[in-house]
């Protein structure tokens, strides 16, 4: 176990150094530049098999428990340790990671992004899943904002140099952001460190700010957040994530919304909640606020956008989305309750399946019809994907449903857990404020319905397709290769959350009783 998770964690850095080698003769094949995409899929899917393979090794009747562990002396004048573990937060978080980048491995085999060469896209992508998975598995604070930070440069060269109209302003907004937010971030954890003695996450999750003053914690929790909240995206720290993903490529958009977005709440979790308790109640009701403002924010954006005449891009639409459903993530988390925190959780995997499909979809939409632009779909005749290529039609309808909250798919438990969290907020928190939450964030439920909705209309509908008129692919094989887990999974946890919950609920009850199961 503790091999499987320092493979996971290391294996694609070394699958990053071997695409920028000369391929050997016997491997180039036909084409060097599929060989190396060919290496991206191989390595990516080693990753998810290992993945796998430590699921169901994991002890799922102590999930709790941190597994796999791997505790190291690296830095001994910082007391700084290569520390690794998995518990039922952080598994699924690993898992879906691993899918992910798999799946986005296996679709530009077929679909390669245009851009420079192929090698420097699979290193990059391999670098960008490492420092993710690190991530959701180190345990020191320390390794955590140096796995935080090691996205950042993949993801801006993969939308500088693959990604579309206006990419280059795009990229240094995102890493600008992302990286101001950090040096903030970092500030707060050095001040954690050596206050507490320590920057070990399970001894600093254990003694839950016993040994930290409430002026140490709200400084803390206030630095960490602006930088956590940065690369959620909290409203309005929001600003660089339409434009990243309206210019990144469609894999770029997949992975920055199904796993980056998940890096900043799941630090909420882990760091904030368990290590300043005392800080994090000061500042929940202002997390709160900001979280549903977020969802009427983002909900109201994508009402404009996709209004007739508007000019609204499709993949910018679905980026303003993200900022709402992100908005319940972190709703659920300031209510600081098990039955909240569970449910952010389910909803971070349940958006990065929904609308990794989503960005998926989008992406063959504009491959075909060579735009995005709602109104240029929805034209004349419009893109009627139901009469055109069905399959296509019907994914893209499935998603939005899926992403409203339909009930039977997964994206329905997070926020209904969110919404019920707010509805008996923790002790000291005031309960007509977040009952007031609650009802601002369920009128968002509505609105997400209503944009969505006008989406799959227009889009999906319309008349039959003018004689002459180059007829429409339906969806590809590689596609539906790529697709079908995303939708099979998003079935499977909205049929049967208990898959989910009965691995983060023991681990959340765990880490908001101070480490005391």
């Amino acid at each position: 176990m503790q091999f499987l998770l320092a493979l996971i964690v290391a294996g694609p850095l070394v699958g990053a150094v071997a695409a920028l080698l000369p391929a050997p003769p016997g491997l180039k094949g036909t084409s060097p530049d599929q060989a190396v995409l060919r290496h991206g899929v191989i390595v990516t899917g080693v990753i998810l098999a290992a993945a796998i393979v430590l699921t169901l090794g994991f002890d799922h009747d102590q999930p709790s428990r941190m597994q796999a562990s791997t505790d190291i002396t690296w830095i001994p004048a910082l007391d700084v340790r290569l520390h690794l573990g998995v518990d039922g937060i952080s598994l699924p978080l690993l898992v879906m990671t691993a899918l992910l980048t798999f799946l986005c491995a296996l679709y530009s085999y077929f679909k390669m992004p245009a851009g420079p060469s192929p090698k420097g896209f699979v290193a990059l992508l391999l670098v960008l899943e490492s420092g993710t998975l690190a991530t959701f598995a180190v345990l020191d604070l320390m390794l955590f904002f140096l796995a935080f930070e090691m996205v950042l440069i993949p993801m801006y060269f993969l939308i500088a140099r693959w990604g579309g109209e206006g990419r280059q302003a795009a990229a240094w907004k995102f890493i600008l952001f992302t990286l101001l937010g950090s040096v903030v971030m970092l500030l707060g954890l050095l001040l954690i460190g050596l206050k507490a003695g320590t920057f070990d996450m399970v001894a600093l999750a254990t003694d839950n700010g016993r040994g930290l003053t409430t002026s140490v914690q709200v400084i803390a929790v206030l630095a960490i957040g602006i930088g956590l909240a940065v690369k959620t995206p909290m409203w309005p720290l929001h600003s660089w994530l339409p434009d990243a993903h309206t210019a990144a490529p469609t894999v770029g958009s997949v992975l920055l919304a199904g796993v980056l977005l998940k890096m900043g709440t799941y630090g909420f979790v882990r760091i904030a909640l368990p290590v300043a308790p005392d800080g994090m109640r000061v500042f929940a009701p202002y997390l709160a606020a900001l979280a549903v403002a977020g969802i009427i924010y983002g909900s109201l954006a994508c009402l404009a956008l996709a209004r007739r005449g508007s000019k609204g891009d499709l993949k910018r639409l679905i980026a303003y989305s993200s900022v709402g459903h992100m908005g319940f993530v972190l709703l659920g988390i300031a209510t600081m309750t098990p039955t909240g925190v569970n449910g952010a959780l389910f909803a971070n995997i349940a958006h990065g399946l929904i609308t990794g499909l989503l960005f998926f979809l989008v992406g063959a939409v504009k491959d075909r019809y060579g735009t995005a632009d709602l109104d240029t779909l929805a034209g004349a005749t419009g893109a009627a994907l139901y009469g055109r290529a069905p399959r296509l039609g019907g994914l893209l309808a499935f998603a939005a449903v899926a992403s409203l909250g339909l009930p039977g798919l997964a994206g329905f438990w997070g926020e209904m857990l969110a919404l019920f969290g707010a509805f008996e907020p923790a002790a000291g928190l005031s309960r007509p404020a977040f009952l007031t939450f609650m009802a601002i964030g369920a009128f968002g439920t509505l609105l997400t319905a209503a944009y969505l909705l006008v989406v799959v209309r227009r889009v999906c509908m319309g008349g039959p397709r003018p004689s002459g008129e180059t007829a429409i692919a339906d969806v590809q094989g590689y596609e539906f290769a790529a697709w079908t887990p995303l939708v099979a999974l998003t079935v499977l946890a909205g049929l049967w959350p208990a898959v989910l919950l009965g691995l983060t609920d023991p681990a959340v009850q765990k880490l908001l009783a101070g480490g005391n199961s």
